[in-house]
C-alpha cells in the first residue's frame, strides 16, 4: 500500500492542474473575438485614407444649389522602405468643393485658400514634406505619417449622403495606386495602397541621402541662401526657361511667407509696391526695435516682383546683377541662351522662432505670369543639393550655396482658358478674309450689351483687315451686302485680342506653294525679341524651304520631328511696335505694329498636297509661347476669280520711318522666261530711299544719264525662271495658272523727307521687263476714307487692262 500512495497523489494532482476545455466552460462566457485588422497594416508601401468627419448645411438656402460644410481628414502613411521625400497626393474632389483651409499642407500649383477644388487637386506636404519609414525611426508614427485636416464648402449633397472623393492616389514618380476602396466597417472612408512601380527606374537612395534630384520642367526657378546670419539672409533667385516655345515678357514673379518674413533690400528685381506698413503695425515692429522700417521694401505677405529696366543693369544699388534688367523678358534657348533666364536677389529679415543661421525656409505658393504668354503652374518648393558657383577669387574651384529649393513651373492649357491673340485666314483664290472668331480673346459683360458674343464673325474685305475692329463696321456690312449675305442685328462682337495674326495662300503651282504671314499688334505694349510658330500638318511641312522676311528654321516639337516652323525677327526687324496714332490726324485711326513675310514651300516631298482644301492651312500658331486660336472655317475657292491678278502688281506699305512695295511679275503667256530682269525707275525723292528687295536680286543702275535711278531686279538662284501659263492641278476648275513671281522692296525715308508716297512718290516712273518697257495706267488709285493710309494699292500693267488688288 505504501507504494501505491505516491501514485495515486501524483493522479490527483495531474487532474486538478488541467483546465477545462470550451465545452466545460459556463455557456454564459464567450471566447473573446479576433481584433480587426487595420488596412494600414495590411499595406507594404504608401497608405492613402481619406476620411469623412462631418457635414452640415450652411446659407444661404437654395434647393437648386445648395451648400454645405464638410470636415474631413487625408492621411499619408509610410509602410513601406524607403524614404518618401515631397510627398504630394492628388485628390479628386468632385462635389463643386471650394476648400477653406488644410492643415500641414498645401496646394501644389501655388492656389491661395479658398480655392476652387471640383476638378481635384494636388497637397503637398508643409512645413514637413518628407515621410521617414519605421525602418528609420524604429516605428515612430509622428515621423512615419502626415495628417492633413481638410475644411470647406461643398454643394448639393446633404446629409446622411457623404461626399467622398472618386480617387486619392500618390502622385510622385514611379508609384502605383489602385482604385481606392471604401472600408467594411466605413463608408465615410476610403483607402488605398501605393507601390512601387516595377517598370520605374529608381535612384538608388540611401538612408543618408538628404537631397532630391533635380527636376525639368518648361520653367524652372531656383531660390538658393548664399549668405546666411542668425536674423536674416541673403538669397539668390534664378529662372529658367527651358521651353523652346515658351517665353516672358513683363514677367511677375509672387509668392507667400509663411513665417512672418520681409523683404529689406533687392537687387535687380523689385516690388511692384514698397511699403512696410505691415512690419509697423505688426510683430515686425516688437522684435527689430532699432530698424528704420523707412528702409525697408516690401512686409507685404505675397508681395509682387517684376523685372528692372536696363537703365538699371549698372547701378551700384539695384542692378549689378548677371542676367538682370530686361524689362521681364525671358526667351527660350532657341532665340538666345544669353537671355533665357533672369536673376535677381533679395536679403530676408526672418522673426523668431528662426533666430539661428540653420532656420531657413523659402515661401511657397510660388506663381509666375507675364503678358500675352502662356500660363505656368509651379509646384512647391522642393529641396535639393546646394547650388555650385564659379569661385569669385578666380581659383579653380566651386563655392557651394548655404541652402537650394527648386521649384518647377509648367505651361497649362485649361480648356476654360481665354486665348490672348488669334488668326485670320485668307487666300488668293478668294477674295474674303475669314476673320479671327468672335470673342476669341473673350468678351465683357459690358460689351456683350451691344454686339452679340454667338454669332459667328462676318467675311471682310481685305482692306478692313488693317483698321481696329470698332472702325471696321461699314466696311463689314458693305462688304457683306455685295455678296448677298444675311447681315444679324446685333452685329457679331470683335475678337478683342491684342495680338492677330493672318495667315494668306499667296501662290499654288506645280512645283511649290508660297503663304504669306502677317503679324498686327494692337496692344499697348511692344514685343522686343518675338517670335512666331507654325505647326502644319505632316505632307506640308516637309516641303518647308524658308521665310523671305523672317530668320526661319525647323524645330521638333512635343515629341514630332521637325514639325514646327520657328521664325524670328531679321536683325533690326526682332521689335513688334505696339498699336499708335495715325500719322495724319483727320484720319482719326489707330495703325498696328506690323511684321510680314513670305514663307516658300516645295512640292518635291509632298506629292498630291492640296494646299486650298486644308493642307496649306496651319494646325497650330504660336505667338510668344501662347496659341492662337484659328478659325473654324477655311476660305473656299471662287469660280469666279483667276489664280492671280493680271500682269504686274505693285502695292505699297507707308510709315514714318519708311515705305514698301510689293512688286509682282504674272506671264499669261505661252513662252517660258529664263534669266528675266526687271527695272524699276522711280522719281528722284523717292529713288534715294531704296534699301533693298527681299525675294530678287536687286541694285541700282545709272541709266538714261540719270546717277543711280533705277532698280535692277532678277531672280534668285533657284528663281531665275518664269515660268509660262498652265493648266490648273485640279481639271475640275478648267482654269489655267499664270506664271509667277514676287517680291517686297524695302525704301527708307532718312534721305527723303517730305515723301508724299500715295500721291505720286510711290509709284514708278517707268517699269521695264525683259528690255521692253511696259504700259503705265493712266490714273492712281486715291485713298478711300475707310483705308488705312500706307495700304494703297497701284497696278502696273504690260497689256491694256485695269485691276486693282486689295492685298495686305
Amino acid at each position: 500500500m505504501g507504494f501505491l500512495l505516491p501514485i495515486l497523489l501524483g493522479v490527483f494532482l495531474l487532474i486538478t492542474a488541467t483546465p477545462p476545455s470550451l465545452s466545460q466552460l459556463p455557456p454564459e462566457i464567450d471566447p473573446p473575438a479576433p481584433a480587426p485588422i487595420s488596412p494600414s497594416e495590411l499595406c507594404n508601401g504608401i497608405f492613402l485614407s481619406y476620411t469623412f468627419i462631418l457635414g452640415r448645411q450652411i446659407p444661404p438656402n437654395d434647393t437648386t444649389d445648395q451648400p454645405y460644410r464638410f470636415e474631413s481628414v487625408l492621411t499619408v502613411l509610410n509602410n513601406g522602405r524607403e524614404e518618401l521625400q515631397e510627398w504630394r497626393v492628388f485628390v479628386g474632389f468632385q462635389h463643386h468643393e471650394i476648400l477653406t483651409s488644410a492643415t500641414d499642407a498645401i496646394i501644389v500649383n501655388g492656389t491661395d485658400l479658398p480655392a476652387p477644388v471640383g476638378n481635384g487637386t494636388i497637397f503637398a506636404g508643409y512645413p514637413v514634406s518628407d515621410l521617414k519609414t519605421a525602418i528609420q525611426t524604429a516605428g515612430d508614427l509622428k515621423q512615419m505619417t502626415a495628417t492633413i485636416e481638410l475644411v470647406g464648402t461643398q454643394f448639393m449633397v446633404a446629409p446622411p449622403a457623404i461626399p467622398l472623393p472618386s480617387n486619392i492616389s500618390l502622385v510622385n514618380d514611379g508609384w502605383s495606386c489602385p482604385e481606392p476602396t471604401a472600408t467594411p466597417l466605413s463608408k465615410r472612408q476610403i483607402t488605398t495602397c501605393c507601390i512601387r512601380d516595377p517598370t520605374f527606374e529608381v535612384n538608388t537612395t540611401t538612408i543618408t541621402d538628404k537631397f532630391l534630384p533635380r527636376q525639368p520642367g518648361d520653367l524652372t526657378i531656383m531660390y538658393d541662401v548664399i549668405r546666411a546670419y542668425d536674423q536674416n539672409y541673403l538669397a539668390e533667385v534664378t529662372m529658367e526657361n527651358h521651353n523652346p516655345l515658351g517665353r516672358l515678357d513683363h514677367w511677375e514673379l509672387s509668392f507667400d511667407w509663411m513665417r512672418e518674413e520681409f523683404i529689406q533690400k533687392m537687387q535687380g528685381a523689385y516690388p511692384t509696391v514698397v511699403d512696410a506698413t505691415k512690419c509697423i503695425f505688426g510683430p515686425q515692429s516688437q522684435i527689430y526695435t532699432g530698424l528704420d522700417f523707412a528702409d525697408v521694401l516690401t512686409c507685404e505677405r505675397r508681395p509682387i516682383i517684376v523685372d528692372l529696366p536696363p537703365t538699371k543693369a549698372e547701378d551700384p544699388v539695384l542692378g549689378k546683377i548677371p542676367s538682370c534688367c530686361r524689362n521681364g523678358t525671358i526667351l527660350p534657348r532657341t532665340m538666345d541662351p544669353s537671355k533665357s533666364a533672369s536673376v535677381f536677389t533679395m536679403q530676408v529679415a526672418k522673426m523668431p522662432p528662426d533666430f539661428n543661421r540653420s532656420a531657413l525656409s523659402p515661401p511657397q505658393n510660388w506663381r509666375i505670369k507675364g503678358t500675352l504668354n502662356p500660363d505656368y503652374s509651379c509646384g512647391p518648393p522642393v529641396r535639393v543639393s546646394p547650388t555650385l558657383y564659379p569661385d569669385p577669387s578666380g581659383m579653380p574651384t566651386n563655392k557651394t550655396s548655404f541652402a537650394s529649393w527648386q521649384i518647377v513651373c509648367n505651361i497649362t492649357h485649361a480648356k476654360t482658358e481665354t486665348p490672348k491673340c488669334c488668326v485670320s485666314y485668307s487666300a488668293f483664290f478668294n477674295d474674303s478674309i475669314i476673320p479671327c472668331n468672335t470673342c476669341a480673346c473673350g468678351c465683357v459683360s459690358e460689351t456683350r450689351r451691344t454686339c452679340s458674343a454667338e454669332t459667328p464673325s462676318l467675311l471682310i474685305p481685305p482692306d478692313a483687315l488693317l483698321v481696329p475692329f470698332e472702325n471696321r463696321t461699314s466696311l463689314t456690312v458693305a462688304w457683306n451686302a455685295l455678296k448677298h449675305k444675311t447681315i444679324p442685328n446685333p452685329m457679331p462682337c470683335g475678337d478683342n485680342c491684342g495680338v492677330s495674326i493672318n495667315w494668306h495662300i499667296a501662290t499654288d503651282y506645280r512645283g511649290g506653294w508660297t503663304a504669306r504671314i502677317t503679324i498686327f499688334n494692337w496692344g499697348e505694349i511692344d514685343f522686343p525679341d518675338w517670335f512666331l510658330a507654325v505647326q502644319m500638318k505632316k505632307p506640308a511641312i516637309r516641303g518647308f524651304e524658308k521665310a523671305y522676311s523672317f530668320n526661319a528654321s525647323l524645330l521638333s516639337i512635343e515629341g514630332g520631328v521637325n514639325n514646327t516652323i520657328f521664325m524670328e525677327g531679321l536683325p533690326g526687324l526682332e521689335y513688334l511696335v505696339a498699336e499708335r496714332d495715325e500719322l495724319d490726324p483727320k484720319k482719326n485711326l489707330r495703325v498696328p505694329g506690323k511684321q510680314q513675310s513670305v514663307i516658300q514651300f516645295s512640292k518635291k516631298l509632298t506629292p498630291g498636297i492640296n494646299v486650298p482644301e486644308r493642307d496649306g492651312f496651319p494646325a497650330k500658331v504660336i505667338f510668344n509661347g501662347e496659341e492662337c486660336l484659328l478659325p473654324d472655317v477655311l476660305p473656299l475657292p471662287s469660280g469666279g476669280r483667276r489664280n492671280g491678278f493680271d500682269t504686274m502688281v505693285l502695292l505699297s506699305t507707308d510709315y514714318r520711318g519708311g515705305w514698301t512695295a510689293r512688286i509682282t511679275i504674272f506671264n499669261w503667256g505661252e513662252i517660258d522666261f529664263p534669266d528675266w530682269f526687271l527695272a524699276v525707275q522711280m522719281k528722284k525723292p523717292a529713288i534715294r530711299g531704296f534699301e533693298k528687295a527681299y525675294s530678287f536680286n536687286a541694285s541700282l543702275l545709272s541709266i538714261e544719264g540719270g546717277v543711280n535711278n533705277t532698280i535692277f531686279m532678277e531672280g534668285l538662284p533657284g528663281l531665275e525662271y518664269l515660268v509660262a501659263e498652265r493648266d490648273e492641278l485640279d481639271p475640275k476648275k478648267n482654269l489655267r495658272v499664270p506664271g509667277k513671281q514676287q517680291s517686297v522692296i524695302q525704301f527708307s525715308k532718312k534721305l527723303t523727307p517730305g515723301i508724299n508716297v500715295p500721291e505720286r512718290d510711290g509709284f514708278p516712273a517707268k517699269v521695264i521687263f525683259n528690255g521692253e518697257e511696259c504700259l503705265l495706267p493712266d490714273v492712281l488709285p486715291l485713298p478711300s476714307g475707310g483705308r488705312r493710309n500706307g495700304f494703297d494699292t497701284m497696278v502696273l500693267l504690260c497689256m491694256v487692262i485695269f485691276v486693282v488688288a486689295l492685298v495686305i
